[in-house]
């Protein structure tokens, strides 16, 4: 039987040969601007001593996104930022990038450390929070777009921090991860093996609560999640993918039957829970075939989080309504306790399409908003205005947006009596 130094030193020979072929399938040419990584120390505080290094583009959107890129064992933050194309996206969308690095001998994240497992209670996370904070101490950053990813080692800490700090990670998109929690060890060993061989299985259940307890009393809304996994992933076992979508459906309310299934390109099945369209609260990749050194879409990955995209306007562009009953809403509700989560699907059934939406709708009694996605709310409770964000204020037609919240209930988990979309009523489905 290995030892566990002998485990780590095969799964980090294992990493890095794949982190170097990720590197070198997805190495872009350096940026033609003068904006280069540099480091920054001194950040806050960081108790695993963690480096971090910091890409600004020239042009910085005037309310920039925030991206946390996270590495593979043996991997560093130099080498995503050299391997993978955040930081040429980040050349044209103008958002921030921070790449953590592990200084730990495995140079592989504590994912595992009951420390690392809830919410300030040290190691890893909590220095990846100071690095975000010091980011948005400094440049304008929109709270509602910082996100995270990370493959591998990286795509276990992106669960992670999507559970230790929803109230600042909007989404995160994991490539070949475990779901959070699945890697715990209480004897200070950074390798589960039962877990990497896909042999931690739970109910949506259970692996919700684990997310939920990293951060008890939280109510807020949930992050949304991107899931990429290989079937033949040789490290970390093909079945860790359908746990992190049980993991993340719960913890959003969703069933785990998905809204929407296609396949974006030969050998891909695509699915999506809580919505059908791009921005849907849980979008999940099994890639047929694919080991463990799988191609990382940073292009997707950025597309999910919305930050292939302008800043939203200071003011609102006028709204095109459409014709009377040429609008279809889709609500479902999943309700636990006292609270519960609302899919919402817009679909535009007229020929013209619509440019810049708001849908009214009047909550049951006893309903209140705590945090919503893909649109604006307010008020929190009773007749409520949903209006659209930069990224998806078109709707053409045929066309849908998904959008959704968080509320919290005092029994009554039904849902509105109607809609109306910009002024005219919707068909109800």
């Amino acid at each position: 039987m290995l030892s566990r130094r002998s485990r780590l030193r095969l799964l980090g020979a294992a990493l890095a040969a794949a982190g170097l072929a990720v590197g070198a399938a997805l190495a872009v040419p350096g940026p033609a601007s003068a904006a280069a990584l540099t480091e920054v120390t001194n950040f806050g505080t960081n108790p695993s001593n963690l480096r971090m290094y910091l890409y600004v583009p020239d042009t910085v959107a005037a309310r920039p996104g925030l991206l946390v890129v996270n590495h593979y064992c043996t991997g560093s933050g130099p080498a995503m930022y050299s391997g993978t194309q955040f930081a040429a996206l980040a050349d044209r969308y103008g958002y921030i990038v921070v790449y953590p690095s592990v200084t730990r001998s495995s140079k592989c994240f504590d994912v595992s450390s009951p420390q690392a497992l809830r919410r300030d209670g040290g190691s890893d996370p909590v220095g990846i929070k100071s690095m975000v904070d010091y980011v948005r101490q400094r440049y304008p950053v929109d709270s509602q777009r910082i996100f995270t990813t990370g493959t591998s080692s990286g795509a276990m800490m992106t669960n992670v921090l999507l559970g230790d700090y929803p109230d600042v990670f909007r989404a995160g998109a994991a490539f070949a991860g475990v779901p959070f929690g699945c890697f715990a060890t209480t004897n200070g060993s950074e390798w589960n093996s039962e877990c990497a061989n896909g042999q931690v299985l739970k109910t949506p259940q259970q692996w919700g609560d684990l997310v939920r307890n990293a951060y008890p009393g939280y109510t807020g809304p949930r992050p949304r999640m991107q899931i990429w996994h290989g079937t033949n992933d040789e490290t970390l076992r093909y079945p860790n993918f359908g746990e992190q979508i049980d993991q993340w459906t719960n913890v959003n309310g969703l069933s785990q039957t998905p809204a929407y299934t296609d396949s974006p390109q030969a050998g891909y099945t695509r699915t999506r829970y809580g919505g059908t369209g791009g921005t849907a609260t849980v979008e999940a990749i099994s890639m047929q075939g694919v080991t463990h050194n799988l191609p990382v879409d940073a292009a997707q990955a950025i597309r999910f989080f919305g930050l292939d995209s302008t800043t939203p306007p200071t003011t609102a562009p006028p709204t095109t309504p459409p014709p009377s009953g040429a609008c279809r809403v889709g609500y479902v509700v999943n309700a636990w306790n006292n609270g519960l989560t609302a899919a919402v699907t817009i679909t535009n059934t007229s020929t013209t399409a619509i440019n810049g939406w708001n849908l009214a709708f009047t909550l049951p009694g006893g309903q209140t908003i705590t945090g919503g996605w893909n649109a604006t709310y307010s008020p929190s409770s009773g007749a409520v205005t949903a209006r659209n964000v930069s990224y998806n204020a078109s709707i053409p037609p045929g066309g849908s947006v998904d959008i959704g919240f968080q509320a919290t209930h005092t029994g009554n988990t039904g849902r509105p009596a109607s809609f109306t979309l910009n002024g005219s009523t919707c068909t109800a489905a």
